[in-house]
């Protein structure tokens, strides 16, 4: 099968996944492409919104959609890291003899639900780490290696702060994207209501199974980016610094920026976005349609943003339109 075959097989299958999620997830067309994205990227998505709003079973519908083993971590303040990923266990034979065998914890799996993450302890928290950034685990000085592809689903609420733990930085660098759940409108609540309390229950079907999302990934990395573009993205995450040159918001407001992960994951999201479009090259549409979750939990407000109640979202916008597209 030659370049352009490719491309247009993936194109198909990028869209049957969003459509056989939109057949039980109302709403919410950019946050479920968005999350598609992110796992062909081969990245983890922090999933953020108020109760209610489906987080869960967004990560639900996407199990069943794909073929993949799939587990969930309720995460609580009493949960401790090897009930993530597991440890040793004393095991007896036939002959009496004993060993210790380890024991695999829900990480062990390739659709990974970790609802709820910040109500758990930093320590439980950061079994998560070596997790998403290197695909192992590792117990007793023994490191085990987890299947593929391994993809991380962590959700938070922004409201409720009281018993919980703050993502420290390095952790909220490992994820992907953080995507943004909004309220549904009136149509679409009207939508939930008669699918939630009704006789049927839709549901989607499977479509895709691990081999072909690791053949996906593998063809989102060979979108050629031209040089003009890298630059331009370059430019966009050392703005989000504070400097000689930088914005007035960002001198403001912001106390640390973007890590070159951010850049790295607006370009490979960038190159998913573009060839679930059907091309082969990256445009500055696609760098924007994934710069707001790619950065946004990248970047630390000052005491005086905080004060004054400005979003990241609100910094990164500014940038997309002040950082010119071309250096002159």
């Amino acid at each position: 099968m030659d370049f352009e075959s490719r491309i247009e097989t993936f194109r198909s299958d990028f869209d049957e996944i969003v459509s056989q999620i939109g057949r039980v997830i109302v709403g919410h067309q950019r946050v479920v492409e968005q999350v598609v994205i992110c796992l062909l990227a081969g990245g983890h998505v922090l999933l953020e919104g108020v109760p209610g709003l489906g987080k869960t079973l967004l990560v639900r519908t996407l199990g069943d959609v794909l073929n993949l083993q799939f587990s969930r971590i309720q995460f609580t303040p009493d949960l401790m890291p090897a009930d993530i990923i597991g440890t040793n266990v004393v095991e007896t034979d036939a002959a009496g003899s004993k060993s210790f065998k380890f024991q695999p914890g829900p990480i062990f799996s390739n659709l990974i639900l970790a609802d709820e993450v910040n109500r758990a302890t930093p320590k439980t928290q950061s079994a998560l780490l070596e997790a998403m950034s290197e695909g192992t685990v590792s117990v007793y000085r023994t490191t085990h290696v987890l299947p593929k592809p391994v993809f991380v689903l962590a959700t938070q609420n922004p409201l409720e702060m009281e018993g919980t733990y703050p993502l420290p930085e390095a952790q909220l660098d490992r994820f992907f994207f953080k995507i943004l759940l909004e309220t549904p409108s009136r149509e679409e609540l009207v939508t939930i209501m008669d699918r939630t309390t009704g006789v049927d229950n839709p549901s989607a079907d499977c479509v895709l199974d691990g081999g072909i999302i690791l053949s996906m990934q593998a063809l989102a990395r060979q979108v050629v980016a031209a040089s003009h573009v890298s630059d331009y993205i370059a430019r966009l995450v050392l703005a989000t610094h504070a400097g000689e040159d930088a914005t007035e918001n960002v001198r403001r407001f912001i106390r640390y920026g973007a890590s070159p992960r951010g850049a790295q994951a607006i370009l490979l999201g960038a190159k998913v976005r573009a060839i679930s479009q059907g091309r082969a090259n990256v445009s500055f549409e696609d760098v924007h349609a994934v710069a707001l979750p790619a950065l946004r939990h990248r970047l630390g407000l000052s005491f005086e943003g905080q004060g004054e109640s400005v979003s990241a979202d609100d910094i990164l916008a500014d940038l997309l339109e002040k950082v010119p597209q071309k250096q002159s």
